[in-house]
């Protein structure tokens, strides 16, 4: 998610594909971050209302360690722009930010500059809010369709859905599977870890020994957050949810960021009583990914992908 920084304004993208240490304005020296460095970063967005996870600095991060990158001046960070590789062909763009005390002065442009090449030529996505979709297009994204982040107090809905099963080991080679048919690249490591942090609640959608679905909820700064959300249909989709929020106390709050295209997902979280929240656009540097979309009722997360 990129809603804060520094919008880029019309800086093209370099296909170089180096992204070494830089000077900046005012001193600032961008350089790649460790998963110890990046969780100062993920206090940031928390400070923003973005909710990251819990535990989503730890399953991102090992993806691409070199994907993340800090601008710091002396020996603070003021600034943050991660471009995780996923695939020869995939990568994404996410936590554009520049601490609020260090705003308006050229630093998320320079520390951009230095980020995005990590890329290489590689087509990037993002979520970006709807005011900075022009800046992002100046730098050669396209919009492809929007998000609806949508939260609340989930009504019950009586028991899961038959089929519905807790995640096991057993289950992860087919979801990693199933899994890229939904997203544009194999993640079959970070869905490993996904599945299996502590504090991370997994369902699988099973029909006939063949799976058809699955879902994550994890704890968040403010509340749970569901993410991903995947399954063949939306019978699929309501058994899943209704099994990831059925353990929640009356007062939790849940989120799920849900493609406005996917109308039957719309209408799931809408019956189980979530109402929108904020809005985002999908971008990309290139062709549209093809996945299978219609199987998207909520995707992992704005920030990363």
């Amino acid at each position: 998610m990129n809603p804060l920084g520094e919008a880029p304004q019309s800086h093209s993208i370099s296909q170089n594909g180096t992204s070494d240490a830089t000077a900046g304005p005012g001193g600032l020296a961008v350089g790649r971050a460790s998963s110890e460095e990046w969780h100062e970063v993920a206090e940031w967005a928390a400070a923003e209302a973005w909710n990251p996870g819990d535990s989503d600095v730890a399953c991102f991060h090992p993806t691409d360690p070199d994907g993340f990158f800090i601008g710091r001046i002396g020996a603070r960070a003021v600034s943050a722009v991660s471009v995780v590789n996923y695939s020869p062909e995939y990568a994404f763009l996410g936590y554009y930010l520049v601490h609020p005390d260090h705003r308006g002065q050229g630093l998320g442009i320079a520390t951009w500059r230095t980020a995005v090449p990590h890329a290489g030529a590689r087509t990037i996505g993002l979520d970006a809010v709807p005011a900075q979709e022009a800046n992002y297009r100046r730098s050669g994204f396209t919009s492809a369709n929007g998000t609806i982040r949508y939260g609340g107090r989930p009504e019950r809905s009586g028991a899961p859905g038959a089929g519905v099963v807790p995640v096991t080991a057993a289950h992860h080679e087919a979801i990693a599977a199933y899994d890229r048919t939904c997203f544009p690249a194999d993640r079959s490591g970070f869905v490993a870890r996904w599945l299996s942090t502590a504090g991370h609640t997994a369902y699988a959608a099973l029909r006939d020994g063949r799976l058809t679905g699955y879902g994550v909820i994890r704890p968040s700064r403010d509340g749970r957050r569901i993410g991903p959300l995947f399954a063949d249909t939306p019978e699929d989709a309501e058994g899943l949810f209704d099994a990831l929020t059925a353990h929640l106390g009356p007062d939790e709050v849940v989120s799920v960021d849900v493609p406005e295209t996917q109308k039957a997902a719309d209408a799931l979280v809408t019956a189980r009583g979530l109402t929108p929240q904020a809005e985002f656009v999908r971008m990309y540097t290139g062709p549209v990914p093809e996945i299978r979309q219609e199987r998207v009722f909520g995707v992992t997360t704005l920030e990363l992908g």
